[in-house]
């Protein structure tokens, strides 16, 4: 899978970015801004930078994670050099380029992210970053990017650095969905006077479990049960419906859920009775 996630990637820098002379943001925009005023292969100006992290990252997070590191590079360079020349530029239509970067370089970053597996670079410089300036991931790749898509911009011009901006923000929105969409799912609070009427209703007609949180009134005082039940985003209107036919003043609030595990979404009912 992290071989496949590279060759996507590259698809999206080579097919798409490179023709149409757009930036990137991390060691890739490193990569293509040497490419772009040098002539240097992507794939091996990022092989190159790497070097140092490996053995950084070896110290640092250990022998697993070092090797999952080496193989998401490796075969992210090879594949760069291996897809070079593949593209023709799309002329007068940059925010369609910029749009089919952003999706591919998210899908094959989303599949090597979810198999484990990273790319290095700025990941690693992240890591780095948390462990020992206490700063977040988001904020270490936020500012790395900026840095380096203000660079390429100088080069490429502004119009092009606004669009690899659009470029880097659909790419992330997708390694979201890649990496958790499939098990996103919705949390939903309800807090009522009917709580144990709704909850057998919830069990009964929906076949979802949920659970009986002891809660109690800021301003009153009143001790009352909360219900949280996590369910899946078409059954949220048939919840809706089904609280308010049993307490029309309930009190909901509906949220994302990230990512999943347990029954009713990465295995049924059945099969954990079995077990």
């Amino acid at each position: 899978m992290i071989l496949v996630g590279a060759f996507i990637f590259s698809l999206g820098i080579n097919y798409f970015a490179v023709p149409n002379k757009l930036g990137e943001g991390g060691f890739t925009g490193i990569a293509l801004l040497a490419h772009y005023l040098f002539g240097l292969s992507p794939g091996l100006v990022i092989f190159a930078l790497n070097i140092p992290l490996y053995f950084i990252g070896y110290k640092v997070f250990g022998k697993q994670t070092l090797i999952y590191t080496i193989i998401g590079t490796n075969a992210v360079s090879f594949f760069l050099w291996l897809t070079e020349g593949w593209g023709d530029p799309l002329p007068g239509d940059l925010l369609l380029a910029s749009l089919y970067t952003g999706v591919l370089v998210g899908v094959g970053l989303g599949l090597i992210f979810r198999t484990g597996g990273t790319t290095g670079g700025v990941d690693i410089l992240a890591r780095l970053a948390q462990k020992y300036l206490d700063w977040s991931i988001g904020r270490t790749f936020m500012i790395f990017d900026f840095v380096v898509i203000t660079l390429s911009a100088f080069h490429i011009g502004r119009e092009k650095a606004m669009y690899t901006l659009v470029a880097v923000f659909v790419g992330a929105r997708v390694v979201d969905f890649v990496v958790e969409g499939l098990n996103a799912a919705k949390g939903v609070t309800i807090i009522s006077n009917s709580a144990v009427a709704i909850s057998e209703r919830i069990t009964r007609e929906m076949n979802r479990g949920v659970t009986l949180l002891k809660g109690k009134g800021g301003y009153t005082g009143t001790e009352k049960e909360v219900l949280f039940v996590v369910l899946s985003r078409p059954e949220l209107p048939r919840l809706k419906q089904l609280v308010h036919s049993v307490d029309p003043y309930a009190f909901v609030t509906v949220h994302d859920v990230r990512d999943v595990l347990g029954e009713g979404f990465t295995y049924e009912k059945e099969s954990s009775e079995k077990a």
